[in-house]
């Protein structure tokens, strides 16, 4: 797969992977390219820890679980991540970014945004709301084939100096990477965050992967083979709305506009798109296209 077909076609999966397990030549390949991510000095602050003991998968699913309901059930999950929910088409092109909760129980439809909103708490728990995902979480992680832990040296990484900034711009570019192999792969990964934002439960975690003090766990994501045909989860969302290269852009000074020349120029990216594939259409400026792939994508 070339370059820019890896990133058109780069998406979240949120959905179950197959079986079969990672190929070593795969483990190695994703390792490897990751490695050739830029970092300050040649620094070089990442180690990784690839997850297949079948123990210790079953045990980070259900800590995932528990964080999931807790976030859900004390309200700090809505509170936090509130503004990115959107609910309708309209809504969902009109921001061009967020995630569209397309996908609920019957019972649930009618009442998405008041579950979705500030005025959570028990209300929740009697909807059976954090129940469902957390059970989502559980067993989308312990079936996977492969967990891939990313930690950080704290010589490197130190919040609100310098060196934490660099390490986390370096952070990005790994992760970015092993998105792009896994696409060329046909693989895919999505970031496993609820256990990392509950601090008994990320201890739990730290000390489940024997982490040393001297590094710091900075995220952890499910990898597996795509799946070509699978039910999507009980609550889902999808998130492939770009917002529109004009509205990203500023030239030479923030708040003035490309020219026109730059606004019309051809778009390389999704010039050789194929034909036929809507996730691969290129959204012209002021039209935030929305998609509805079998699976969430961001």
């Amino acid at each position: 797969m070339e370059l820019l077909e890896a990133i058109r076609l780069r998406k979240t999966t949120n959905t179950p992977f197959r079986p079969d397990p990672i190929s070593d030549e795969h483990k190695r390949l994703l390792i490897e390219a990751a490695a050739r991510a830029p970092s300050h000095f040649n620094s070089q602050p990442w180690r990784f820890i690839l997850i297949e003991d079948q123990t210790r998968i079953r045990a980070m699913a259900h800590i995932a679980e528990d964080s999931m309901r807790r976030l859900m059930d004390d309200g700090s999950f809505v509170s936090r991540y509130r503004r990115y929910f959107r609910f309708n088409p309209k809504e969902t092109a009109k921001t061009g970014s967020g995630i569209f909760i397309d996908n609920i129980p019957m019972l649930l439809r009618p009442l998405v945004q008041l579950v979705f909103s500030d005025r959570v708490g028990m209300f929740l728990s009697k909807l059976g709301a954090s129940k469902l995902l957390g059970n989502d979480q559980r067993k989308i992680i312990e079936h996977a084939p492969m967990l891939l832990a990313i930690t950080l040296d704290k010589q490197e990484y130190r919040p609100g100096e310098l060196s934490g900034l660099y390490a986390s711009i370096t952070l990005g570019a790994v992760i970015q990477t092993f998105w792009l192999v896994t696409t060329a792969l046909g693989m895919g990964m999505q970031f496993i965050s609820t256990p990392l934002e509950v601090p008994e439960n990320r201890a739990r975690v730290e000390q489940l992967l024997r982490i040393p003090s001297g590094y710091e766990l900075v995220a952890i994501f499910r990898m597996g083979y795509k799946d070509a045909i699978v039910q999507r989860n009980t609550i889902d969302w999808t998130s492939s709305q770009r917002k529109p290269f004009t509205e990203l852009v500023h030239y030479n000074e923030w708040g003035t506009g490309v020219p026109h020349s730059l606004a019309s120029a051809r778009s390389i990216l999704w010039e050789h798109s194929r034909a036929g594939n809507p996730a691969e259409t290129a959204p012209a400026d002021g039209d935030r296209r929305v998609e509805h792939p079998a699976g969430a994508s961001s």
